[in-house]
């Protein structure tokens, strides 16, 4: 799942390996052009010489992938992360989605020629709309215009690695060696683990990082947290085996055959280029984040299986790597003590738009995101631009409210009402653009 930057990390060796060698693995990477299929209302690069690259740990469920999920004949992503490589290159983030992140999936091409229409469901749901037809350049080209929209990042480049070829990469490593404190039967993961230290390898591997259901609270929070250990165990054995030409091979052969990524990095050549960029990056600034959320249960009591992401943390987190400014584990850790949900924000409605039933639209919107509307009406002049007003108190929740809304300001007013923020709808801002 995590192949592609593992094998852009272990490709520093393949200058000193024979030609024939570089070709057939740099004619094993798959390239997908998504450039067509993203529109133009894309957001700006606020840090020029920064990278945001999209790694989707994917499969088809074809062939021998075909057991990991009944009934399921589109593509699917187990995995979604982005990595931030600032233009200092002296650190680096790793942020991990929750695929049961329960996000706006804006119009996509399907592939078929049709277009989906903008609606919310799980994030991992864009892989599977785009890549309808088994194409990877729809599937990663929707999941692209999904992470952008909710999070004002620039994706400036994809890798899509799948389920066999991860496998293929922890074989020719020998395994990797993991140390569960309970035993994991979870039959969904095809894994049944006894509890201590053992290695894993093969179905066993995938099973490990795929669990969910048998382990822990079973959600896929914790899942995060299992995979984002197993890459470290990867990524420090495959360090460890540089000096074998047959295990470096191996591992090399199933990560490239595996890989397909845009067209600048669908080579030996630019991946190369990329790990000679985060080499120097010290393992205590290389951070492994998950986007800040809470059980979508707070918001809408009927919802059990799905979270939201916290704001304002989650739009302070997306707006930091935006603008090229180093968040550590610790800090979102501490900014991310005592959410303040949806549900808790009461919320007055004013329409500024001078279109008629603007409020009332953007009202049901927000109920159906868990607010608490305690009014609409309208405001006394139009506005071309959404803000967020509160009175002293409120503080926190009128940073929810702004959080979910995109461009919208916010500001204290001591005559707003008591007990709850204002919204005031702008010309700016349209009824199903809510996060």
């Amino acid at each position: 799942m995590w192949g592609a930057g593992v094998s852009a990390l272990v490709l520093l060796v393949v200058g000193g390996v024979g030609a024939w060698i570089y070709e057939d693995l740099n004619n094993n990477i798959t390239s997908a052009d998504v450039d067509d299929k993203l529109g133009g209302d894309r957001p700006e690069n606020l840090s020029p010489g920064s990278k945001n690259i999209l790694v989707v740990g994917s499969d088809s469920r074809e062939g021998a992938n075909a057991k990991y999920g009944k009934d399921l004949t589109t593509m699917q992503s187990d995995t979604l992360m982005v990595l931030h490589v600032p233009a200092n290159r002296k650190w680096a983030t790793v942020v991990s989605f929750p695929r049961d992140s329960w996000v706006r999936i804006p119009a996509c091409a399907k592939g078929d020629g049709s277009t989906s229409d903008p609606h919310h469901f799980k994030i991992n749901e864009a892989f599977a709309l785009g890549g309808s037809t088994g194409e990877v350049a729809s599937a990663a080209a929707c999941t692209i215009k999904t992470v952008e929209a909710n999070t004002g990042l620039r994706i400036d480049h994809f890798m899509s690695v799948d389920f066999q070829g991860f496998k293929g990469m922890v074989d020719s490593l020998g395994g990797i060696e993991v140390c569960p404190k309970q035993a994991i039967h979870d039959e969904k993961a095809k894994l049944d683990l006894d509890a201590g230290c053992q290695t894993v390898a093969g179905e066993k591997a995938l099973g490990y990082v795929r669990a969910r259901y048998g382990v822990g609270d079973g959600s896929d929070i914790g899942r995060i947290g299992r995979q984002q250990e197993f890459m470290d165990a990867l990524a420090k054995k495959a360090k460890s085996k540089l000096t074998s030409p047959n295990a470096l091979y191996g591992f090399l052969q199933s990560a490239t055959k595996s890989l397909t990524t845009d067209p600048d990095l669908a080579g030996i050549q630019p991946l190369y280029g990329l790990a000679d960029e985060l080499k120097g990056v010290p393992s205590d600034r290389l951070a492994f984040l998950t986007v800040p959320n809470y059980p979508r249960e707070a918001d809408v009591p009927t919802d059990k299986a799905n979270v939201v992401w916290q704001y304002p943390q989650a739009s302070d987190l997306f707006t930091s790597l935006a603008r090229d400014r180093e968040v550590s584990k610790e800090q979102l850790t501490a900014r991310t003590k005592n959410p303040v949900y949806a549900s808790a924000v009461r919320v007055r409605v004013l329409n500024a738009t001078g279109v008629q039933g603007r409020a009332a639209a953007v009202a049901e919107k927000l109920r159906a995101a868990g607010f608490t509307v305690v009014g609409t009406g309208n405001a006394p002049r139009t506005s071309a631009t959404t803000t967020v007003s509160y009175p002293a108190g409120q503080e926190r929740q009128a940073a929810v409210l702004a959080g979910w809304l995109p461009k919208a300001g916010s500001g204290q007013d001591a005559s707003a009402q008591a007990g709850s923020v204002t919204l005031v709808v702008g010309q700016d801002l349209e009824a199903d653009a809510l996060k």
